[in-house]
């Protein structure tokens, strides 16, 4: 027996501005099963998570890239 999915998410690669986003989202309605889209807004905590991985990310390819003496 197969599972059946009750919703889709979709990730962006980057924020969009919500009048930007409008063709995207009709495109998506358009398609046969889709009962309804909507935007989800971007946050301060999201953003923050994100600098985060960002930053944390960046320091480990630094340390690859730049090893220190001796370790």
């Amino acid at each position: 027996m197969t599972n059946r999915y009750s919703t889709l998410t979709v990730a962006l690669e980057q924020d969009i501005r919500e009048d930007d986003a409008q063709s995207l989202i009709h495109a998506i309605k358009m398609l046969r099963g889709v009962a309804d889209v909507a935007g989800n807004v971007s946050d301060a905590s999201q953003w923050l998570a994100e600098t985060r991985v960002r930053r944390d990310l960046g320091e480990k390819v630094l340390a690859v890239v730049f090893p220190k003496p001796g370790a």
